[in-house]
């Protein structure tokens, strides 16, 4: 199986090779060009290579990490090991893909630019996992390899943000304007917003049964409005944020028609999948 790898790879760097059996000293002695990321991921796929070779004397594998070091030396893209290109036992194959999925998708957020050292330790750290459970007879390898990539990765995906399924906002008796406690919430909505990939916005507003159901109606439209301007203002831009009002219907507490209810004057934030 190591075969499908190498015809997949050197398809993409024959710019550079011309042919295979590239030298891993063709690496040690390549100027390395690019952004922060690629040079860190060509010195990382270099020092793999010259592991497998003189340390382990592996020479095909040292080989296929210096083609990858090669392309990235030279400021080309280069896409972390295709599971389906390598010979794997059936039992590492589920965590693996997992792993390559996450990977994947930090390194096509910010990953690369906001983490260009940790991001390139991940990538290699995830090829050489693929590349010793393929060997499969050096335990304490795969664990190296493996912790040095979860390590990386945690660094990469940040933190795990907690969001809440909805975010209430309140307003005082026939008002839209946003009070102190209001501007704290939407403050927290723009963090998660942020953090959790800029998801589009939802924003409805509501009103108690006081007052005419026309004028409620328009007035939870103001709400829903004045929150939308609070959410711009922490830098939300407007094409993210949804919004509409419902006025007196759906009443977050049941009441007679006329009641002052606090709870009822209300926006309520969500964020859409």
């Amino acid at each position: 199986m190591k075969t499908l790898r190498y015809v997949s790879l050197f398809a993409g760097a024959a710019l550079l090779a011309g042919c295979m059996g590239v030298d891993v000293e063709q690496l040690n002695d390549t100027e390395i060009v690019g952004d922060t990321f690629t040079d860190n991921l060509a010195r990382e796929y270099r020092d793999l290579a010259n592991f497998e070779a003189f340390e382990m004397q592996d020479w095909a594998d040292a080989d296929y990490f210096a083609q990858k070091g090669l392309q990235a030396a030279a400021g080309q893209p280069v896409e972390p090991a295709v599971l389906a290109n390598w010979s794997l036992p059936a039992e590492a194959v589920p965590e693996l893909t997992e792993a390559r999925g996450r990977l994947v998708a930090a390194l096509n957020g910010n990953a690369r630019s906001t983490f260009p050292l940790e991001a390139a330790i991940a990538q290699t750290r995830f090829d050489c996992w693929v590349e010793q459970a393929e060997e499969n007879h050096q335990p304490d390898h795969i664990a190296a390899c493996r912790d040095e990539f979860y390590a990386a990765l945690a660094i990469i995906e940040g933190p795990v943000v907690e969001v809440e399924p909805m975010y209430l906002v309140f307003f005082d008796w026939d008002r839209y304007n946003l009070t102190p406690d209001a501007r704290d919430t939407i403050a927290e909505v723009a963090d998660v917003w942020q953090a959790t990939g800029q998801p589009t916005i939802s924003v409805v507003g509501f009103t108690d049964t006081s007052g005419p159901r026309a004028y409620n109606l328009q007035l939870s439209m103001r709400r829903a409005a004045a929150v939308e301007q609070g959410l711009t203002a922490q830098g939300v831009p407007g094409g993210s944020i949804v919004t509409d009002g419902q006025g007196e219907d759906n009443l977050r507490v049941p009441t007679p028609d006329g009641v002052r209810e606090p709870a009822n004057r209300r926006a309520e934030i969500t964020f859409m999948q």
